[in-house]
């Protein structure tokens, strides 16, 4: 070949290989793959539909909030996570607005992690309109943040091994109507083997499929069992919504009926759907908040199907009352194979630590064996659920 069609030839390749680069170098927001950073912006563009490009995370793992809103008097960055994160406790931080109506503000350095927050508009919470990271609950919806560190996270999706996460619709004759429950099986899932199982919880207003886009329970668990520090397992995730959250009765009711649908149809359903070890001893249950106490009034009540436990930022200042039947019970230790009490280290020093206290005090009184840990840099959020189940709770568990 001519050696000037040679130069020709390898220009265009190589313009060609850049123009592949950068398109395969996805930007802000692009909901391509699972990205460990999808928030820091590498081709200048937008997300989708959206008139700003919000949040930015920048290098220095500082953020820039955006909102076009000419006609709004104040803007505020709201959320507890996010403000815990950024040591403002409850403090809302102000934006600034520029002549052409568009709010701005920069704040961090932050950890990586990711955080859930709203903006507050002429005092009207609401979600980021520029985010496409929404997550809805039983509550209003709200926007999340994520502040990439140098790869991908312990909670992120990595090249190993997937498990499946599948829904179920079931009809319940205790809530008399159609409930969902997802259910994770291991990567190589055998129907041929037999596996434990954890039921795993949410909180006040969380559904079953937060602890798949908050929690990442399943990318959590994938990474741990390509790393051989946790046993494979099961893990369903019912729904613990059980009487309206604002119901005036609710404290006095929730347990009672969640207990119901637990063994009418959550533990069948898996049961029969899956290969499952059928003993106490093969079965755990967790939950975080709401579902830490799920997992303390229903679970160490019923030790006929459970002897694994992990109470993740859940207590009673009156455990020796409320759980006397568990405390009280004859050669208690042998029945448990495993509890767990976890808390964030900034929640433990507020209103969730006294309580988290009353109940391991009542568990020192009896000499109830558990493992209490404290860690991470969260509060009552997501980034200390995350962190309890990958630092402890998973890996420990069916370990006896």
């Amino acid at each position: 070949m001519n050696p000037k069609y040679k130069k020709i030839l390898a220009f265009e390749l190589a313009i060609l290989f850049l123009f592949l680069l950068s398109y395969m170098a996805y930007g802000q927001q692009a909901n391509v793959n699972l990205d460990y950073n999808p928030q820091k912006d590498t081709e200048g563009l937008i997300p989708f539909s959206a008139p700003l490009n919000s949040p930015e995370v920048h290098e220095d793992r500082t953020v820039t909030f955006r909102l076009k809103a000419p006609k709004a008097q104040e803007v505020k960055l709201a959320g507890v996570a996010l403000l815990t994160g950024l040591g403002k406790g409850n403090e809302q931080i102000p934006f600034t607005k520029g002549e052409d109506g568009i709010w701005t503000l920069t704040v961090g350095p932050l950890r990586p992690n990711m955080y859930a927050y709203h903006l507050n508009i002429d005092g009207v919470q609401v979600a980021d309109p520029n985010n496409t990271y929404a997550a809805f609950t039983a509550m209003p919806p709200y926007s999340q943040l994520v502040v990439h560190g140098d790869g991908p996270a312990y909670y992120d999706a990595k090249d190993v091994p997937h498990g499946n996460v599948t829904r179920h619709v079931y009809h319940s004759s205790v809530t008399q109507g159609e409930r969902e429950m997802y259910v994770y099986t291991p990567p190589g899932y055998d129907p041929n083997e037999k596996y434990p199982v954890l039921y795993l919880l949410g909180g006040s207003g969380e559904l079953p499929s937060n602890w798949i886009y908050d929690g990442r329970v399943n990318f959590i668990m994938d990474n741990l069992l390509a790393e051989e520090k946790a046993k494979p397992m099961i893990i369903a995730i019912p729904n613990n919504q059980i009487i309206h959250r604002n119901h005036p009765k609710h404290t006095e009711l929730t347990f009672e009926i969640f207990e119901k649908e637990m063994r009418a149809h959550v533990i069948p359903l898996v049961d029969k759907s899956y290969s499952t070890i059928q003993t106490p001893n093969g079965r755990a249950i967790s939950g975080l908040s709401m579902g830490g106490r799920h997992s303390m009034f229903v679970g160490l009540g019923s030790l006929d199907l459970f002897a694994n436990f992990g109470i993740l930022s859940a207590g009673d200042n009156e455990a020796e009352k409320t759980l006397s039947g568990f405390l009280n019970t004859p050669d208690v230790n042998d029945k448990v194979d495993y509890l767990f009490v976890g808390q964030g280290t900034e929640e433990a020093k507020g209103f969730f630590g006294t309580r988290v206290k009353g109940l391991t005090d009542a568990l020192d009184k009896h000499k109830i064996k558990y493992e209490y840990y404290v860690g991470g840099y969260g509060g009552h959020d997501w980034s200390t659920w995350r962190h309890l189940l990958h630092e402890k709770f998973l890996p420990n568990l069916w370990r006896k």
